[in-house]
C-alpha cells in the first residue's frame, strides 16, 4: 500500500522533498534513513532499480546491524522514498562512489565520474537557495568541482543559474559494523566553498548529530577526511612491515607487539593480510596524487599494505606444496571482521590469487550468501565445517566472531596460515 500511494502521488512527494540522497550504499542509506526518522522528507536516488525497489519495500541491500530496522521505520513514516532519478529538494547529499584507476606505475588515480554524473543529473532541479553537500570521500578540490560541473551542466541545458545556492563537504566518518551508533555520535566536519554554506550544512547535520561538527572551509574538510585514513593506513603499514621482518627472523610477531606495547608511549596495531574496506585502502591515493613528491611516506605505506597479499599467498603455496592433493579452505572474505562488506578486501584478492595459481579453494564467509564475481567459478562458497574437514591447508583472513570458537586442536594434521594471530 505505502509503494502504490507513492507511486500514486509522487508529483505531489518530489515536490515536497527537504533532502535528495544521491547514492544509497553504506553511507547514503543511513544517512537518508536517519534524515528520515527525524522528520525530514527524503528521497533516495539510485541507478539500480532493485536497490529502488527493495528499499521502497521497506527491506535494505547491505548488511548492517539494525539497519533494516531504521529503513523500514523510515519508509513507513512515509518520509523516505526511493526513485532511479533526482528531483528537487531544498538539499542534495551526493554519496556516491570514488573509485580508483590503478596506473601503469602502481599508483591510483581517483575516478569522478560517479561524483560528476550525479552532480550533472541535478541541473534541471536546483532551485535558489539550495544546499548541495558531497559526503563522497573526495580529493582535495572536489567541492569546487561540483560547483563548475553543476554549472557547466546548467549552461549546457540553456538554464538559469539560480542564485544563491550552496556547497559545502561533509565527510562521515563511520566504521561498518557500527554505523548507527557513530552516525550520530561521532564528531563531524562541515566545510563550505563559503562560511554561510558550512554554517548552513552543520545545522543540517544537527537534526541528528549529537557530537560537535567543526567549522571549516571545503578544501581543509576534504584533506581532513584523507588523512585520518591515511593516518591509520601507515600505522598499519608499520605493523606489516613488522610481520614480514618476523617472518624473515623466525620470530612471532603477536607476541613481539605485545610486548613492545608494554612500554607507555607505544602503541603498535596488528598486522593482517593487508588493509581493505573503501576508505583505508583507497583514501591515502587520493594525497599521493595530488601531491606525489612530498607524500613518499603514505605512498610507501600503501605498498607495503598492498604487497602483503603477495606474501601470504606465497606462505600458502609453499605450506601447500607440501600435500601430493592439497585442498586450501580460506576463512572470510570480508575487508574486516563481523560484515559483509567485500570492497578493496585483501582476503578476496588472496583467495582469488590461490585459486589461479590451480589450487583447489574453499571459501568460508558467514556473512555473504554468494561468492563475489571474482571468484565465481574458481572457488567453493561453504560452510566452516565443510571446510574443516575437506581441506588440509587452512588460511585464517578474518576474525569474524563465527571463527572464535576455533583452537589449534582444531587443526591437527593441517596446515595452519593464521593471518590475524587469532589461534593460540
Amino acid at each position: 500500500p505505502l509503494v502504490h500511494s507513492y507511486a500514486k502521488h509522487a508529483h505531489l512527494f518530489l515536490s515536497m522533498n527537504d533532502l535528495c540522497v544521491l547514492g544509497l550504499g553504506y553511507i547514503g542509506l543511513p544517512t537518508a534513513s536517519i534524515f528520515a526518522t527525524k522528520g525530514k522528507r527524503v528521497l533516495g536516488v539510485d541507478i539500480s532499480p532493485t536497490v529502488v525497489e527493495t528499499i521502497n519495500s521497506g527491506k535494505i541491500h547491505i548488511q548492517e546491524p539494525d539497519l533494516d530496522v531504521l529503513v523500514r521505520a523510515a519508509v513507513q513514516s512515509g518520509n523516505l522514498r526511493a526513485a532511479t532519478v533526482p528531483a528537487s529538494a531544498e538539499v542534495f547529499i551526493l554519496a556516491v562512489p570514488t573509485p580508483f584507476d590503478v596506473q601503469p606505475d602502481g599508483s591510483r588515480l581517483p575516478d569522478l565520474s560517479y561524483v560528476e554524473a550525479a552532480t550533472r543529473s541535478l541541473a534541471p532541479h536546483v532551485r535558489a537557495g539550495n544546499l548541495v553537500i558531497l559526503e563522497s570521500t573526495s580529493p582535495v578540490g572536489t567541492t569546487e568541482k561540483v560547483k563548475a560541473w553543476l554549472e557547466a551542466e546548467l549552461a549546457r541545458c540553456g538554464l538559469v543559474l539560480p542564485p544563491d545556492i550552496l556547497y559545502a563537504h561533509c565527510p562521515e566518518r563511520i566504521l561498518p559494523g557500527q554505523m548507527l551508533k557513530e552516525l550520530v555520535s561521532n564528531d563531524r566536519i562541515a566545510g563550505g566553498l563559503t562560511p554561510a554554506a558550512s554554517v548552513r550544512a552543520k545545522a543540517l547535520y544537527e537534526t541528528f548529530c549529537t557530537a560537535q561538527i567543526f567549522l571549516t572551509d571545503a578544501r581543509t574538510a576534504e584533506l581532513a577526511k584523507l588523512t585520518e585514513n591515511a593516518f591509520r593506513d601507515v600505522n598499519i603499514a608499520f605493523a606489516n612491515e613488522l610481520s614480514l621482518i618476523c617472518d624473515r627472523l623466525k620470530i612471532d610477531v603477536w607476541e613481539l607487539i605485545r610486548l613492545a606495547n608494554r612500554h607507555p608511549r607505544v602503541k603498535i596495531l596488528q598486522p593482517g593480510p593487508g588493509v581493505g574496506g573503501h576508505c583505508i585502502a583507497v583514501d591515502p591515493w587520493f594525497i599521493v596524487a595530488a601531491a606525489p613528491a612530498e607524500a613518499r611516506l603514505m605512498r610507501t605505506a600503501r605498498e607495503v599494505n598492498d604487497h602483503k597479499p603477495h606474501h601470504v599467498v606465497a606462505q600458502v603455496r609453499a605450506a601447500a606444496a607440501q600435500h601430493a592433493e592439497p585442498v586450501v579452505a580460506c576463512l572470510g572474505l570480508a575487508f574486516k571482521a563481523n560484515v559483509d562488506d567485500l570492497r578493496e578486501s585483501p582476503a578476496v584478492e588472496i583467495t582469488a590469487a590461490l585459486a589461479a595459481a590451480g589450487l583447489p579453494v574453499l571459501a568460508v564467509e558467514p556473512h555473504v550468501r554468494t561468492l563475489p564475481p571474482s571468484l565465481v567459478g574458481k572457488a567453493k562458497l561453504v560452510s566452516l565445517e565443510e571446510a574443516m574437514a575437506a581441506a588440509n591447508v587452512i588460511v585464517l583472513l578474518v576474525d569474524h566472531r563465527a571463527f572464535g570458537s576455533l583452537t589449534l586442536a582444531s587443526f591437527a594434521g593441517k596446515a595452519l596460515i593464521d593471518t590475524r594471530g587469532q589461534i593460540r
